[in-house]
């Protein structure tokens, strides 16, 4: 594509609208914007005006109002829409409404009122409430917003809009590069993002030869880096770390290129591999991660394979999250379509690898490539989009220099999560989650370790080795930690109970109890119990009975969790004055016994894999463990043997063939002639199976000896001159050439099969060597013949 094509450019369109005078005049709307001091006109003076305003032949974008009007309906409201008439898209747009013959020095200079529709497209304007432009500058073909119509008296209105456009496809085509950013990021301080790719590349989307047993996304690779660095772009060829992610799925070389580039990059991007491809996301959720952005490194880009598939991705390239009012891009939701790699030949998913010689450069798919490709459509329609990929602004730090922040919620997110710790577990190494921590080796508070635990589910490339399953760190006994307190959950205080003295001073207690332990399987250091002086009748009259002391309490009725206990006190001496005892004799309270949970199950650490239960191709393997506790202690629900799936190389297939054909008839009347029976070829020999043999074969025949001498003297005669005829027949058409006026080269050799199989069509041609003076033009031509090849069926 030509240079003039990538270039950014700003055009007017000015649409004229004239006022109904005859129309009722209904009352301006009272929520209408402000303008700012000086208003708007710097916008009108920075673009042209009238029909001399649009470039010649211009026609990529148009500015619609709803029912094509030729006057308005004073208060009515209208919908208006720009679009893209071409495939082209456009990033940025400012619209304004005029009284015509105004430039939009005053207030009175602007026509009604607009309503914004989505808010992720459009906004008003900060320093000129009526005018809308983009939310974010990214790619649109469309975009829609309300106009509510002037007062009647108004004249005619200019709808006045200029659009920052990119006169280029949706989809980059073949030779043209990844979009540049257009400035220089003027933005402070850095923002936090998150980006969500949710996989849509399903059999009820793509039905056709969609592969149902090995469909999957690889791991996911990419950063947030600056202008001078290039993961990948349309129209570039690739690195050798991206040919891997593109034709194996795997991300090693692309992040060893990544980090090699130092201080061009900020944050390199993972997301581990989805087996399969799709799943509703009440079953799984869409992966995602978080990455950071700078001034200096504020585009981001990524990939991820396609699988199975020759060399095909999806993908975002140098995405721009910078504004050009120096801010941070709130949210950015882009469908992609897959894109070739360009250094595979395959047409379908699962093609046999062949390599492109020499290699081409990064191009988009179409829905024209080959008949055979899943996505192919003779109509030349859209791929429908195999991916949608959601990056939204988590956070900002440090001092920001936009005007005004985009929401509240900007205000609030100021102060970002600290950055996640990297996981250097390798992409290609699925594992499950990680285990609870068991309890430490040490009871004590002298220094043990602890340990967690986690499997290894599949290797995605066994170049690549996998880390280990087991995890171990420091840990002492319980209670010997400063930490181990924060870290329990405890219940609110149960209520005090009664004083221990009925009469005179004495304590009383309340307890709590520990709702939830730490994760690390230490105990709480929290008090559980707390007292304090009571006093009850301070003067101890002889009215009043003396009792004993209280008696030890009974056992909890409960051996786990939470129950009660009792205990008793008797009336050593009643009133004097004959009263009943009012002391209480009996108190009964609630206990808090340790956690009801179950006995661990003691186990013996897991077998090695067992051997693939086949010698070649898709099987599955087992390891055991046994159960080491006693039966006495409880059930144990753990499993003790595990299986998965694994994998050796393709079993080797033979070829197979039809079977032969019948014996041909003898060629020869009388005599010696041949037989001829053939076959054909009904699938290939692949992964290294044995190759195809014969498909023709010929033996000798005889019928009858020819009896010459049988013949009479006339039969004898005219034979001869038949054989004569004949070969003076073939002494003229092969002298014919000369004769005409011609000498002829040698027939050329056959050209290759336009088919590979299925039948095709060879052809060879004999072209004119010399041509005498006293040749015609006519009598002279070239010769081509065509013969069948490749009729094997497919």
């Amino acid at each position: 594509m030509k240079a003039k094509r990538s270039e950014m450019w700003r055009a007017a369109v000015l649409l004229l609208l004239t006022g109904c005078v005859c129309a009722s005049v209904p009352e301006e709307p009272a929520d209408r914007a402000t303008p700012s001091d000086g208003y708007c006109s710097w916008i009108t003076r920075a673009q042209p005006h009238g029909a001399g305003g649009r470039r010649e032949g211009f026609s990529e974008f148009r500015l619609r109002v709803e029912g094509d009007p030729e006057h308005y309906q004073p208060g009515s409201t209208y919908r208006v829409t720009l679009y893209a008439t071409n495939p082209a898209y456009f990033r940025g747009f400012t619209l304004i409404a005029l009284k015509e013959g105004h430039n939009g020095d005053q207030e009175e200079d602007y026509a009604g009122n607009f309503q914004i529709i989505d808010e992720e497209d459009a906004q008003f304007m900060t320093n000129c409430p009526p005018a809308v432009t983009e939310s974010t500058p990214r790619r649109r073909t469309r975009i829609q917003v309300f106009w509510i119509a002037p007062p009647s008296g108004s004249g005619c209105v200019l709808l006045n809009l200029s659009c920052t456009i990119a006169p280029c496809p949706l989809e980059p085509q073949y030779g043209e590069t990844t979009d540049k950013p257009l400035l220089d990021c003027c933005a402070c301080g850095t923002a936090k993002y998150r980006v969500t790719f949710y996989g849509n590349w399903s059999e009820k989307l793509h039905p056709k030869d969609y592969p149902r047993r090995a469909n999957h996304w690889s791991a996911l690779i990419g950063a947030s880096h600056s202008k001078n660095y290039i993961l990948w772009e349309y129209g570039g060829y690739v690195s050798e770390g991206v040919k891997q992610v593109a034709e194996l799925g795997s991300p090693v070389k692309m992040e060893e290129e990544i980090r090699q580039k130092g201080d061009e990059v900020l944050t390199v991007i993972k997301m581990k591999a989805q087996w399969p491809a799709w799943q509703p996301l009440n079953v799984r959720a869409a992966p995602s991660a978080e990455f950071s952005v700078d001034r200096t490194r504020h585009l981001m880009s990524f990939l991820t394979m396609l699988g199975p598939s020759p060399d095909w991705n999806v993908g975002l390239s140098s995405e721009d999250l910078c504004t050009k009012e120096c801010g941070w891009v709130q949210k950015v939701v882009q469908d992609l379509i897959p894109w070739d790699a360009g250094t595979d030949n395959g047409v379908t998913y699962e093609s046999p690898n062949k390599p492109t010689t020499p290699q081409e450069k990064i191009r988009p798919l179409t829905s024209l490539d080959h008949p055979q490709s899943p996505f192919y459509d003779p109509e030349g329609g859209a791929i429908t989009p195999v991916a949608r990929v959601v990056v939204e602004r988590i956070a900002r730090k440090g001092e920001q220099c936009n005007i005004v922040p985009d929401n509240v919620d900007d205000i609030v997110a100021d102060i970002a999560q600290e950055e996640k710790e990297e996981d250097d577990t390798p992409e290609t190494c699925i594992y499950s989650n990680w285990s609870p921590w068991s309890a430490c080796s040490s009871s004590t508070c002298e220094k043990g370790k602890r340990m967690r635990q986690r499997m290894l589910k599949a290797q995605l490339d066994l170049s690549v080795p996998c880390p280990h399953t087991q995890d171990f760190e420091p840990c002492m006994g319980p209670g010997c930690s400063d930490e181990d307190a924060s870290t329990c959950m405890m219940s609110e205080w149960i209520t005090w109970s009664p004083c221990s003295m009925s009469c005179g001073a004495g304590v009383r207690s309340r307890e709590r109890y520990v709702k939830q332990f730490p994760d690390d399987g230490f105990a709480c250091t929290h008090s559980t119990e707390e007292t304090e002086p009571c006093t009850v009748n301070d003067d101890c009259s002889p009215s009043s009975c003396l009792v004993t002391e209280w008696g030890e309490w009974d056992a909890c009725s409960a051996t786990c969790g939470l129950g009660m206990k009792r205990r008793e006190r008797m009336v050593k001496m009643p009133p004097s004055d004959g009263s009943i005892c009012g002391a209480e004799v009996v108190e009964v309270e609630r206990c808090m016994m340790p956690e009801c949970h179950t006995i661990p199950c003691l186990l013996s650490p897991w077998s090695d894999w067992s051997d693939c239960s086949v010698t070649c191709g898709k099987g599955t393997r087992i390891r055991q463990r046994m159960l080491k506790s006693p039966v006495e202690l409880g059930e144990c629900k753990e499993e003790l043997e595990q299986m998965e799936k694994c994998m050796l190389p393709e079993c080797p297939m033979d070829c197979v063939m039809s079977e032969w054909s019948e014996w041909s008839e003898c060629s020869k009347s009388c005599g010696k002639g041949h037989l001829i029976r053939s076959r054909m070829i009904t699938l290939e020999p692949q992964f290294g199976g044995d190759l195809c043999p014969e498909t023709t074969q010929r033996k000798t025949c005889k019928i009858k000896k020819c009896n010459q001498g049988g013949l009479n003297s006339d039969e004898r005669k005219r034979r001869k001159e038949d054989r004569k005829k004949r070969r003076n027949k073939q002494g003229r058409e092969e002298s014919a050439d000369e004769l005409a006026g011609c000498k002829m080269k040698p027939w050329s050799a056959w050209i290759d099969c336009t088919k590979l199989c299925g039948g095709g069509i060879q052809e060879r041609l004999m072209t004119a060597k010399k041509r005498y003076k006293n040749a015609q033009v006519t009598s002279c031509k070239d010769r081509k013949e065509i013969r069948a090849c490749n009729v094997h069926p497919c």
